[in-house]
Formats: C-alpha cells, structure tokens, sequence
C-alpha cells in the first residue's frame, strides 16, 4: 500500500472497531464455555477469532483497491445477489423456522448478511445520477422496485429483521439524495395507513413477537420468555455487573441465543450499566466517524456507500440493543461486531474497510 495513503487511515475508527471485536470474542467466550461440552468449551471463540483475522487479513489486501472501482460493478454485484437469494430459496437448509442459510463445504454462510453490503454498493451506484433528481413518485418507484426485489426475497425466507436492514438502508440513502422533504413524508404516512393491512400478512410467531414486545407477559414461557429473561438479566447486573464469567441468567442458560441475539444482554449482567454505556460510546465513535467520511468524501458514490454502510450499522445497533431491553420488537437482528456470526463479522468488517477507504482516498495523490 502506498506510504501516503497509508498516513491516511482513520486509525480512531480502526482502534474502535478492534476494541469491539476483542470485547466481543471475550463475552462470546463467556456465554459459551458452559454449555458447551469440555473438549469444545472454546469453540466459538475460536471460530470468532480465527474469522477476524482471516477478515482483518482479507481488509488490509482490499484497502489497495480504490473504492470507486465498485461503482462499475453495481449492476453485476445486483445479479449476483438476486442469484445467491434465490439459491438460498432452492437449495438453503432451515434452523430456527428459517431457510437463511447454504452449506459450502465445510462452512454454513448466511447470504441475506452479505445481501445488505451489496445492495448498498449496487444502490450507490444506481443513484450516483439521481442526486437531487427524486421529486416526484414516478422518480422514486424505480429505485422503490430496485431495492423491493431483494427485500421480498430475504422476506420471503423468512428474515423480517434483515428485510427492514434493507428499508434502513433505502431511506437513508434516498434522504442523502435529497429527496423532498414533503415526499418522504407522504411515504412515511402510507406506510402508517398500510400498518393494518400489513399485519394481516404476518406470520403467527411474527404477530406475537410484536404483541409480547407490548407486553411480554401474554407469552411468558413462549414469545415472551427470551425478553424477559433479556431484562432479568440486564437488571441484575446493576452499576458494574457480576463480573466476567459471573453471570447467572447466561451461565446457567436462561438467556436464550447469549452468543448471537442477545449478546448485549450478557454484556449488561457481567459488565453492567458501565460496561454497556462503555460499548454504545464505542458504536457511537463508529457511528460519527461514519458520518465524517461520508460528509468529506471526494465524490457522490463515496457519500452514498458510507452513508449506506452507516445507516445500516446504526439500525441494527439501535435494534439489537433495543429488542434485549424490551423497547423493540425481537427481529433476530445481530449486534454488528459482536454477536457470533462468520457471515455477520465477515460483512461488517468489509463495510468498514469500505468507510477507511473512503476517508484514505477523500482527496488525490499529489506526487
């Protein structure tokens, strides 16, 4: 890699985000090494931690690219992952009530988790033409219908906390563009009058996952069960927690889906409210600085893929943590960074590598 872009890395935002991984692979541990058996007490940490290497390795060999070569490859990248969505519809095997997942050897991927990147790439490069252009709803339904294919797919599977990722990333994206303000709140209320209609399409666990966020209690050994045995044990961790390997509602498997899901959850019972508000503070360094390469980047694709990526970050932080506490519904959505998760780690540290590489090249070489 060149010397000079070399001096421009965004090295808060690579010490935040190693922070994170490191936090993330010592709670996985936790949550994990008793109720696996003794000869494979550590293996998900060191699944984790082998898969952030080989992406930590995979970044620093893409950070010699120049990010603009992907705005040549949005469409292709859309085919592809239109593809590899219906793959996972014809040859996907299910867990948990969902099909969301292809074996590829030995190793079990989650293609809707590498969905999201590329349809921030894909749709960055379809509205790199249309800044400022999105006044009316004859300019917006192309984009509407672009997004909606692979949104319907990923709903489909079914992976509703996914599929509302994608909403996530359309709106944020579509406001860059600058949309008007008075159209965007025209969509904002049909989506509310459509609301009653919608949940006749729900499925039953889906209804109920939404009645038990109202009231966790209509459901307590069911729906309800994993939210509030999510706030028993963020309670309990009080100011400081219970300690690393201390906590009972994890340790004792109370808390279903500690590694994945609910891993905030376990973060709240050992390290407490310090170590929580420790960890958002970290989100939100990542979150502003995404903001900051987005503001200062040297052209529109770059804007519309760093405001993409961070859209996408900030909904599923602003989710995952939300639904442990009880105050959103439970979607399935990982914590970016920290749940366990080859597909998730692998997708989140390359949008990352795409936000560095922004900020490295936001102005030219001067030789």
């Amino acid at each position: 890699m060149n010397k000079r872009l070399l001096r421009r890395l965004d090295f808060r935002l690579i010490a935040v985000v190693a922070c994170i991984v490191i936090i993330s692979i010592v709670i996985i541990g936790s949550a994990t090494h008793i109720n696996t058996p003794s000869d494979e007490r550590y293996w998900y940490v060191q699944r984790q931690g082998i898969s952030a290497i080989l992406n930590v390795a995979l970044a620093l060999f893409l950070m010699n690219f120049d990010y603009k070569m992907l705005q040549g490859y949005g469409n292709r990248l859309y085919i592809f992952n239109i593809i590899m969505l219906l793959a996972v519809m014809l040859f996907g095997h299910a867990a948990l009530g969902a099909q969301r997942w292809i074996a590829i050897g030995p190793l079990t991927i989650q293609p809707s988790e590498f969905s999201k990147l590329i349809m921030i790439i894909a749709l960055a490069a379809m509205l790199e033409e249309r800044v400022g252009k999105i006044n009316t709803l004859q300019d917006l339904l192309p984009i509407a219908a672009y997004v909606g294919l692979p949104f319907l797919l990923v709903l489909k599977q079914p992976d509703l906390g996914t599929s509302l990722v994608f909403m996530a990333i359309f709106f944020g994206m579509i406001f860059v563009c600058g949309i008007k303000l008075r159209l965007l709140a025209g969509i904002f209320a049909f989506g509310a009058a459509m609301l009653p209609v919608l949940w006749q399409f729900l499925k039953d666990y889906q209804k109920m996952r939404i009645m038990v966020f109202i009231d966790p209690n209509v459901d307590p050994l069911g729906s309800g069960y994993h939210i509030i045995q999510s706030k028993i044990a963020i309670g309990s961790g009080m100011l400081f927690g219970k300690g690393l390997f201390g906590g009972t509602q994890s340790q004792l498997n109370f808390l279903p889906e500690n590694h994945t899901d609910f891993i905030f959850a376990v973060v709240g019972e050992e390290l407490g409210f310090v170590g929580g508000a420790a960890l958002l503070l970290l989100y939100l360094v990542v979150l502003w600085r995404g903001v900051q390469i987005a503001k200062d980047a040297s052209d529109v694709f770059g804007r519309l893929l760093a405001v993409g990526i961070t859209s996408m970050l900030a909904f599923h932080v602003l989710v995952n943590v939300g639904m442990t506490m009880g105050i959103m519904p439970v979607t399935g959505i990982p914590l970016p960074l920290m749940s366990y998760g080859v597909s998730s780690l692998t997708t989140n540290i390359l949008a990352i590598t795409i936000l560095l590489n922004i900020h490295m090249r936001k102005t030219k070489l001067v030789f």
